[in-house]
């Protein structure tokens, strides 16, 4: 093996949230997280599991940033700059897909409404009764969904439509 090769190996073993991030999801509204200000959920009271998480905060469509091939909005220009500090604090794992979906093998749409923060990353899910899944398990899911995320990864972004969500809702002004 060339030593290029050798080190990329290593780095990809010993530390495999580096790799290259796969297509963010994004919805019809052509923002990342449906428009929500992705740093804004780190400021949010965290509800314990099983009961409803505070809703997302929504970003302004004129406060934005490039980030992994898609537009993310803030609700204020220090969200803002606060992630271009750190864009990887702040994005929700798995690319904005739902992380249950992920544990059990595929690409959904996250929900911006139904999200977690574990160990200071940002999960999404797809709906209600799949956050209650999510939750039985919480540490388990995510093992299963890391372990599962390296195949799933390199598929394009989900197309589908998130369930029980209106994503036509115009950004805040």
């Amino acid at each position: 093996m060339r030593p290029t090769a050798t080190l990329i190996a290593a780095l990809a073993f010993a530390a495999p949230g580096l790799a290259a991030a796969g297509e963010q999801y994004v919805d019809p509204t052509g923002f990342a997280v449906s428009g929500y200000d992705v740093v804004a959920y780190f400021d949010l009271p965290q509800a314990a599991p099983g009961a409803p998480q505070p809703e997302a905060v929504p970003g302004r469509a004129g406060i934005t940033a490039e980030h992994n091939g898609a537009t993310f909005a803030f609700a204020s220009e220090e969200n803002r700059a606060r992630f271009l500090a750190d864009p990887a604090a702040y994005v929700p794992q798995y690319d904005g897909h739902c992380a249950y979906g992920v544990a059990k093998g595929g690409k959904v749409p996250g929900n911006p409404n139904l999200w977690r923060i574990v160990d200071g990353k940002l999960y999404l899910n797809i709906t209600e009764a799949v956050v209650g899944f999510w939750e039985e398990d919480i540490p388990g899911n995510i093992d299963l969904a890391q372990g599962n995320w390296p195949g799933i990864e390199p598929q394009g972004a989900s197309s589908r439509a998130i369930p029980q969500f209106s994503s036509a809702a115009p950004l805040a002004r």
